[in-house]
Order: structure tokens, then C-alpha cells, then sequence
């Protein structure tokens, strides 16, 4: 019999990623990269006015261009395409105007699909789309939110309102508080102030496409999706095709940050054309299509009002915002701002609460998911709030944190906003920072080039957050009217040599899911981690699953395949018992070996594997095999926190803001693979630094985006970032059995106000209060020069002295 030799544990191991050797090598297989025989392509038609009623559409001569099989409109696809789901109506009163995937009467937006070219090739298509001649009658529009509210223009007259819905949150109705307004009237100090979230671009590097083979049984589609299991069951309700007879694969798929959580009109339009032509279809964006056409995030306005007593103690927060839908409902956008309702509070201790939300239509595309969703918008409030809070008050940024945070011994807390944090040791992370900073000594420096007047003024930005992610307890979010639960499944299938195959419901698209869990198998196991292969993405082979967002992966994903382990485990008990002809209850399982406690009789996991895979002789009634399967279904979220130092250097001639130094600590529970979590905090932090520095999606008068290249539509490169220096601080989660905590949005919630408290701390002197993101040179400047024409900035030296 095999002795299995011991290892070192998987968990805490920094192993490179097993995709990256395909992935690196050209070996890839994104759904671009598919071709299947006599595949037909497609040429969308898009809308060029944001707001307008279709009084014509002639196809003809798209129709007669070389190489077109068939031309459709929406009144072609009306019986067919019905309208795009919203799975998440926040209210009972919600209003959602029809979503279809091809306009039939009206368009909404700038970018609306208006037609359908089929062709035999992709330039064929593109060069037949742009025969279509469509007769627009412009319709008014609206773009500004506020004016949006107030409905003297509508974007969809039938409803009669912009306004979806209102959603309010007050923790004196709740029982988790006291009233707002009484706090705030029994305040020393009360400080308001207005903040624009910008509207953003999940900007993901692969452009989503869609390919659809209509033969056989099923309808087989692949898509560059994160929910290959949402959009078949959403699909299947929106086309009335039997769930059964509809297969969704997500092949390698080149990052989402949430822009590929959705159902698209892309995805409907392209079965539609499929199935009426019999053909595999497909269809491909271009980067200037998916700028346009794919959902946007953010874009909010946000009044706040935090009340506190003159020693700093925080007492009330009130938080009111408006919402920017767009010109429809995607798949969750109207609950993406109410995730963040349950962290405005942030990590104080606030005694009153109350936050409203109104979600409003505009003529632009619709927002829904972007990395962190809702949250980032709650945490940057937040976190402004209480560095102006700290400058009324005249107190360090730090200290007026520490005076309010919930102290580690605190833990468990029910917080003013209904929730329940676990564990956190916001002190420990906060120390480790500010010792890596070097914080006294900025401060020193700071303060040195005030004195002098030196034109490259010096800011520090401080972000103390928590989130809650790991998006799962079903009970939470029905309760919230979300239509689907948050369990995540998993099967462990036991090969007859041992080897280990995982099926996960969970659907990576760059967190590194395959080495994440074939760790976590290799550890529960014992086998060798080059011996597990992940299977993922294909709903034909992981059956069940609830996918990938919102931070949930690991914490569900991968307690569903300890979970399923864990029973093949109690399976090969049986066996192993059996061979070794003792009871199940005297066997032990260490390392990968079964023996009888106390002697040195055993049996290794690749034995038991082959026994029962023989089936020569096992236990009587005991089925051949040992594959086994779980769901997962947390009780509570977890609650990732952490703390954020940027040192901001500001040119006040030029108004260039940079990144001197970038300092964080984080504490994401137990770590799986040190290495992911790097890669995962690095890749948060670029996107929230971003949206403080570079990116914004702006739209003009008439409602034409005019970011819609990467010319214009700024994101950063290597270059344009700094060296971040980053540690960890470790408080286990109690929501799993593992302790881990979410990681993928750590970095971009946590450093968008981090970098902007830390401009405004370079140039508060001068008499700049408040800047919109992004802090281009421009606006900075602007700010800088609108502050000394006031009279409101002194010089620099002045400043200094």
C-alpha cells in the first residue's frame, strides 16, 4: 500500500497561477477566438441621437450589399426579443419601462440598436451597416441628473416620471438608531456638503462577443461573460426557450470588473439571428461599440450631513442621493446604489442614520455593476466627510478616526446601518500603515514646504474602510427583493488514480480561481496540487452556480468545494475502513492517508481512489464511487477593511497632481495565496486611482458620448502609477469555516478617497475646499485660480507662514 509523503500546506502558499502558462503562451481560447463552420456575422446599427422616435427605417440597400443574408429591425424582432430582466426591484412600486434589445419606436440613448446586419463576414457586415438609412424625430432629452428629478422632461412620457424608485433606509424605523434630525439639532458641529460620484467605464481589455450555434438539441452559446448561469436562466425566461435547451460556456474571458455581469442586448439579438437563420452567428464589439453600447457605473450625487460634538464624537449621518439609471434597467442596476446603503456609516459609530435614494432615468446608457458597486460610492463619501469633518474641527484626520471607529474588542457589532461585523482590528491596520508612511514625517515635510512657499505643495490622504462583500446570504438579499439567492455550488470528482477534478459554480475571469482551489483541494486532500484540475464556465459541466462578482468567490465559491470535500472524504472513510478492516469511527485522515488511530496500519488516498473504482470489494451497498457535491450558504457577509496613506504632491502653477508615495494595509482574513491577493490589491488600487486622477465618461449637449475612444477615455498605464507598498493584518472572518475574507475590491474602494483627501490636504491652504473627480490638472488649476481671483487663497509663502 502507498505511504503518502507529508507536504507543505497549500493554504498561505504563493504559488503561480496554473492559467498564466496558456494564457501567456497564445494558448488562450477567448469566444472571438472560436470559429465554427458557415458561421454568419453581425453589423449592429447604432443610434447616433440620445433621445428620438424612429420614423423610418429602409434596409434596402443593406439588404442588397454583398455577402448580407438578413437585414432586421425591431419591429422584426418585436414578437420575439421581449424586454431585458431586471432582477432586482428595489421597491414594490419600481417603474421600468420596456427594455428591448432592438429599439422598435423610440431610442433612449446615443448607441441604441436600431438594426440588424447579417453577413457572411465581419467586414461585410460592417460595411453593410452603414447602408441602413434611419429617420430620426429628436425627442427632448435629459442628461443632468438633478433636472432629471424633477421630470420637467421625461425619458420615457409613458411613466410619467423620471424617478424609478425611492429607497430609504432610516435606522430610527429600523431600531438600529436613533432619528437623524434630532442627532444633527444636538450636534456642536454639523458640516454638509455636495459630492459627485462621475460616471465611469468598466473599460475591461477583452471587447464582449457573442457566438451562437443554433444546431443540434440545444442552443449553445458562448459569451465573454462573468454569469454564464444567470444569463442562461435569463435568457431562457426573456426568449421562452425550455432553461434544458439552452448551454452557456464563458471560455477565457479578459476581465469584467462587473461591465460583464449582465444579460446584453448583444447576447439576445445574436440567438435571435441564429435561430432565424439557422446558422452559428456571431458577434464581436469593437472598442468604441463597447464604450458606448456597455454599461457605464457610478454617477451619483451624494448630499451628506454628519453632525458631531466638539471633542470630534460623530453623532448623526444623513446621506440623500440621485441616482443615475440611464435611459433603462439592466440586470441589477437599480440595486447597485443600495448596496452602498449600508456603508455610509463606514467603520463609526454613528448613533443616527438615515439614507434616501432616488434612482433616476437620464438619456444615456444605463449604468449597473463596476468594480465594488455602490460601495466605493459609500466609502469615498464617507471618507471625505470625515477628513472636512477633521478640518472643521480643526483635528489630525487620524485622530478624529481612532476617536470613532469600533475598537477591536468591540467585535461583533451591530452597526447603525443593520449590519453585523464579525471581526476587525482597525487599530493594527492602522498602526502597520502609518509606521510603513512614515506619517510624522510627511507631516514634518508638509509642513517645511508651506513655510517656504515651495510651488510643489505636499497633501496627505488618509482612507480607513470596510466593505461588506462575499454577496451571498440568500435570506439577506430576498429580503432586499433580489430575485436570485447567493449559495454557490460545487462538486469534487474523485479519477481512479487519484486525481482530482472540481467543478465550481463560481466563473473566474482573471482572480485566478483554478490555483485558489486546486489549493484548497490539494491541502483537505492531500494530493499533489499539479493533480487537480478546475472545470468552470460551461453550465453543461457545472450544472448549478450563482458566478462571479461582488467579491463572493472564495468566501462561498470556495466553502462549497471544502464543503464537497469534505463529504468525499467521509465517503473514502468508508472504504478505507473497509480495506483496512476496522471500524470508520477508529479511522484517521492526515495528509492524505487513512490509518487506525493508534497503530501504523493505513491506507493512502490514491488506494481508496483505485478500491473503489475497482469495486472488487467494497463494504455492501457502498455505491463505486467517491464524488461528492455541496452548496454554500453564509450567514453573514464578510468584512474586508484596511487603511490607506497617499502622499499627494501638487504643482500649484500647473495644477498636476502625482502620487508620491502609496501605503496600504489590509486585512482580507486568512490568505489563500499571497500572490493573488497582491495581484488582486494592485489591480483595485490602479482603478481607484484612476477614477480620482484620469477617468470620467462625458457626454455633451446632445447627449453623444465623447469618450469614446481610449484617446479620450482615460485609464493609466504602468507608468502613470506609483510603487505601492502594501502588508496585511489578519482578524479570520467567523461567516466560514476558513476565515477568509473578499479581496477583488479592497483596492478600488479604499484609495479613491485616499488620493482626493490627500490633493485637497496639499492645497486646503490656499483655499481650495472641494474637487470634482477626476482632479485633472485643469481642475485642480481652475480650483487653485478661482480660490486666489476670490481673494480666498493666500500666496504660498502666506500660506506658510
Amino acid at each position: 500500500m502507498t505511504v503518502t509523503d507529508s507536504r507543505p500546506p497549500e493554504i498561505g502558499r504563493a504559488r503561480l497561477r496554473k492559467e498564466d502558462a496558456r494564457l501567456t503562451t497564445g494558448r488562450g481560447r477567448f469566444t472571438d477566438n472560436i470559429s465554427l463552420p458557415g458561421t454568419l456575422y453581425l453589423g449592429l446599427v447604432r443610434s447616433p441621437v440620445a433621445h428620438a422616435r424612429i420614423a423610418s427605417i429602409d434596409v434596402s440597400a443593406a439588404r442588397d450589399a454583398p455577402g448580407v443574408v438578413r437585414v432586421f429591425t425591431g419591429a422584426d424582432l418585436a414578437d420575439e426579443q421581449g424586454s431585458l430582466p431586471n432582477a432586482w426591484p428595489v421597491t414594490p412600486d419600481q417603474l421600468a419601462p420596456p427594455h428591448p434589445a432592438v429599439a422598435v419606436d423610440t431610442v433612449a440613448f446615443a448607441g441604441e440598436i436600431v438594426a440588424v446586419v447579417v453577413a457572411r463576414s465581419r467586414a461585410q457586415a460592417r460595411d453593410a451597416q452603414e447602408l441602413v438609412d434611419v429617420d430620426y424625430e429628436e425627442l427632448p432629452l435629459v442628461l443632468d441628473l438633478e433636472e432629471a428629478a424633477t421630470d420637467s422632461t421625461l425619458v420615457h412620457p409613458d411613466l410619467g416620471t423620471n424617478v424609478s424608485a425611492t429607497w430609504v433606509f432610516d435606522s430610527a424605523e429600523a431600531g438600529t438608531g436613533g432619528e437623524v434630525e434630532a442627532a444633527l439639532a444636538e450636534s456642536d458641529v454639523v458640516v454638509e456638503r455636495t459630492i459627485r460620484q462621475q460616471r465611469l467605464i468598466p473599460a475591461f481589455m477583452e471587447p464582449r462577443s457573442v457566438l451562437v450555434d443554433p444546431s443540434g438539441e440545444q442552443i449553445t452559446m458562448w459569451s465573454a461573460t462573468q454569469v454564464p448561469h444567470i444569463a442562461k436562466l435569463m435568457l431562457a425566461l426573456t426568449l421562452g426557450i425550455p432553461e434544458s435547451k439552452l448551454r452557456v460556456i464563458a471560455p477565457d474571458v479578459g476581465g469584467g470588473f462587473g461591465g460583464k455581469l449582465a444579460v446584453t442586448p448583444e447576447e439576445v439579438i445574436t440567438i435571435l439571428a441564429a435561430r432565424r437563420t439557422g446558422k452559428p452567428c456571431k458577434y464581436t464589439e469593437t472598442r468604441s461599440e463597447s464604450l458606448m453600447g456597455a454599461h457605464h457605473g457610478r454617477d451619483h450625487v451624494q448630499h451628506l450631513r454628519i453632525g458631531a460634538k466638539a471633542d470630534g464624537t460623530v453623532t448623526g449621518l444623513d446621506v440623500r442621493i440621485v441616482a443615475d439609471m440611464g435611459a433603462y434597467l439592466g440586470l441589477i442596476t437599480s440595486g447597485i446604489p443600495i448596496l452602498g446603503a449600508f456603508m455610509y456609516n463606514g467603520i463609526y459609530k454613528f448613533s443616527a442614520y438615515r439614507f434616501e435614494c432616488r434612482n433616476v432615468f437620464t438619456n444615456r446608457v444605463w449604468t449597473d455593476a463596476y468594480r465594488g458597486a455602490g460601495r466605493p460610492e459609500a466609502t469615498f463619501a464617507i471618507e471625505r466627510m470625515m477628513d472636512e469633518l477633521a478640518t472643521e474641527l480643526d483635528m489630525d484626520p487620524i485622530a478624529l478616526r481612532e476617536k470613532n471607529w469600533i475598537a477591536h474588542e468591540e467585535f461583533p457589532f451591530d452597526t447603525v446601518a443593520s449590519l453585523t461585523y464579525d471581526t476587525g482590528d482597525y487599530e493594527a491596520a492602522t498602526a502597520k500603515a502609518l509606521e510603513l508612511f512614515d506619517y510624522d514625517e510627511l507631516r514634518a515635510e508638509q509642513a517645511r514646504r508651506r513655510k517656504s512657499g515651495d510651488p510643489i505643495q505636499l497633501g496627505i490622504g488618509v482612507s480607513t474602510f470596510t466593505e461588506m462583500c462575499g454577496l451571498a446570504p440568500s435570506r439577506v438579499l430576498g429580503a432586499l427583493n433580489y430575485a436570485a439567492g447567493g449559495w454557490e455550488y460545487a462538486q469534487v470528482r474523485v479519477l481512479a488514480t487519484g486525481n482530482v477534478e472540481v467543478v465550481t459554480g463560481t466563473s473566474p475571469h482573471g482572480q485566478g480561481h483554478v490555483t485558489s482551489w486546486s489549493q484548497l483541494v490539494a491541502d483537505r486532500l492531500g494530493v499533489p496540487f499539479e493533480n487537480v484540475e478546475v472545470l468552470h464556465g460551461d453550465t453543461q459541466i457545472a450544472q448549478k452556480g450563482l458566478d462571479t462578482y461582488g467579491s463572493r468567490s472564495l468566501s462561498v465559491g470556495g466553502m462549497a468545494v471544502l464543503a464537497a470535500a469534505d463529504k468525499v472524504i467521509e465517503k473514502a472513510r468508508i472504504v478505507a475502513a473497509h480495506m483496512l478492516e476496522a471500524a470508520a469511527t477508529d479511522v484517521e485522515f492526515t495528509d492524505g492517508r487513512f490509518s487506525v488511530r493508534g497503530t501504523d496500519q493505513g491506507v493512502s488516498f490514491a488506494d481508496v481512489a483505485f478500491a473503489t473504482f475497482s469495486a472488487h470489494d467494497l463494504p455492501d451497498g457502498f455505491e463505486p464511487s467517491l464524488d461528492a457535491d455541496a452548496t454554500f450558504d453564509p450567514e453573514n457577509f464578510s468584512f474586508p477593511h484596511g487603511t490607506h496613506l497617499a502622499a499627494m504632491e501638487v504643482d500649484t502653477e500647473t495644477g498636476r497632481a502625482s502620487v508620491r508615495a502609496y501605503v496600504c494595509v489590509d486585512d482580507v482574513g486568512t490568505v489563500v495565496n499571497p500572490m493573488l491577493v497582491e495581484g488582486q490589491v494592485h489591480g483595485g488600487l490602479a482603478q481607484g486611482i484612476s477614477q480620482a486622477l484620469y477617468e470620467e465618461a462625458v457626454y455633451d449637449e446632445f447627449g453623444t458620448l465623447v469618450t469614446g475612444s481610449f484617446t479620450d477615455y482615460l485609464v493609466p498605464s504602468a507608468p502613470d502609477l506609483p510603487e505601492f507598498v502594501t502588508d496585511r493584518t489578519t482578524t479570520p472572518a467567523t461567516s466560514n469555516e476558513l476565515g477568509v475574507k473578499g479581496v477583488g475590491e479592497a483596492g478600488t474602494i479604499a484609495s479613491t478617497p485616499a488620493i482626493v483627501n490627500g490633493i485637497l490636504d496639499a492645497i486646503r491652504h490656499l483655499g481650495v475646499t472641494d474637487l470634482t473627480m477626476p482632479c485633472t490638472p485643469a481642475r485642480v488649476w481652475h480650483a487653485l485660480e478661482a480660490a486666489r481671483s476670490t481673494g480666498t487663497a493666500p500666496s504660498a509663502t502666506e500660506a506658510g507662514a
